[in-house]
């Protein structure tokens, strides 16, 4: 790795109107953090962190001096930080900061202008390097170098940088699933192990910043966000078995007790499908023993949004539905119930967890015919009910209900004349009662 850095981002008209707009009156302004470990893995950044010695007030009249939009997020402006948009891209500007006092989750901070003192505020070494707008980096804590070696190391003590703040034990175990190579870094690995007793400290907090858009739901508990990125990794596997053997998955997710589904649907994944960290959390929970009262208790102290906790409970509850050795009216009835998409996660989930990875063929001919499918239209409406004297109501629904049942059930998907007749027959039953 180069100590000058070049990524298309940088020299995006976006990025260059901000900086542009940060540096108009003498300011050194660098990218910092996330970019700046993405640039040096020529890897894409969504959002761009720049880093300021200006004041939040300051930073926000010259943004606003130059026409670009600004943002403030909770407790931003406290902590130096201001979101700018320009072109569709959101940067998060912080002015440089040094921890004044901590107590395990929040700092209070003071503003300074010493870069290496903000760098040194940071949690891992790969994540305190910055980078001027012209590509010359500053590492001042050896980040270059773990990040080639695939080493996730923190910055100064372990121990004290997770005193600090509790989440980072969890942010270990993510950065080493998407950065690490090998075995973890035995002092940070020691440090987490140490410290499991203060991730209860974590439940109940509400997360801040930008971070949590990720998953679209503000209300997201520290744990989840962490935990649902790592499991989003290429392979997470082995950071989910530290976890494991450090303790540390039990306090989080004591629903887990085994990986061995897990590495089983991250190796069918790599053939057949993209990651997904709702699947693979529906994978590590489908291994205990009520699985259904577990999602149910996941969803709720990860405070899942209601998609997300139907959809885990969805799938730890329906594996049973999903065999290799249906028959095509039984995959097409459950296409049109469940529609492709949750399909294909009950296949991938099955075939990991209740087959072991085992008939591959028959899992692979039922995500072709998902892939495939091109679903029937019910051909009644309420309308067609009314019609035949039925009041607008409950009753409508009731009718159009078991009709549908009745269409789904048969060998065959019927046509309208005989969906009307079996209308016609239910109507009359009911006014036979």
């Amino acid at each position: 790795m180069q100590n000058t850095v070049h990524a298309p981002w940088m020299t995006a008209p976006a990025t260059c109107a901000v900086v542009e707009a940060l540096s108009a009156e003498g300011a050194d302004v660098r990218f910092v953090g996330g970019p700046v470990r993405d640039a040096l893995l020529e890897r894409e950044s969504s959002d761009i962190d720049i880093g300021t010695p200006d004041e939040p007030e300051r930073v926000m009249a010259l943004l606003q001096r130059a026409g670009i939009e600004t943002r403030s997020v909770p407790r931003g402006i406290a902590h130096g930080t201001v979101i700018a948009v320009a072109g569709g891209t959101h940067f998060e500007i912080t002015t440089l900061r040094r921890d004044v006092e901590t107590d395990g989750r929040h700092a209070e901070v003071a503003f300074t202008d010493d870069w290496r003192e903000d760098a040194a505020r940071r949690d891992f070494t790969i994540n305190a390097m910055s980078m001027t707008p012209d590509g010359t980096l500053y590492d001042y804590f050896g980040g270059q170098a773990d990040l080639e070696a695939g080493r996730v190391r923190f910055v100064g003590d372990p121990a004290q940088r997770i005193a600090e703040d509790h989440l980072r034990i969890l942010r270990f175990f993510r950065f080493h699933a998407w950065y690490g190579k090998g075995e973890p870094d035995a002092d940070a690995l020691g440090a987490c192990r140490a410290a499991v007793h203060l991730l209860p400290t974590l439940s109940g907090e509400r997360v801040q910043g930008e971070m949590r858009k990720l998953f679209e739901n503000p209300d997201l508990s520290p744990e989840a966000i962490e935990m649902l990125e790592l499991l989003a990794a290429p392979t997470p596997l082995p950071a989910v078995r530290e976890m494991r053997n450090t303790g540390v998955l039990y306090e989080v997710l004591p629903e887990a007790p085994k990986t061995k589904n897990l590495a089983r649907l991250v190796a069918i994944e790599k053939k057949v499908s993209e990651a997904d960290p709702i699947r693979r959390l529906a994978c590590l929970i489908a291994g205990s023993d009520d699985a259904t009262f577990a999602a149910s208790a996941v969803a709720k102290r990860w405070r899942l949004s209601d998609t997300e906790g139907a959809r885990l409970a969805a799938l730890v509850g329906s594996l049973a539905t999903v065999r290799p050795d249906l028959d095509l009216r039984a995959q097409d009835r459950l296409l049109y119930r469940l529609r492709p998409a949750p399909f294909c996660d009950l296949v991938l989930l099955a075939w990991a967890t209740e087959w072991h990875g085992e008939n591959e063929e028959a899992w692979r001919k039922m995500l072709k015919r998902a892939e495939e499918w091109d679903a029937p239209e019910f051909p009644l409406t309420g309308a067609d009910v009314m019609a035949r004297g039925i009041e607008e109501g409950p009753e409508v629904g009731r009718l159009l209900r078991e009709v549908e049942d009745w269409w789904i059930d048969g060998d065959s998907w019927p046509g309208l004349e005989l969906t009307l007749e079996k209308l016609d027959a239910l109507i009359a039953e009911s006014r036979d009662e």
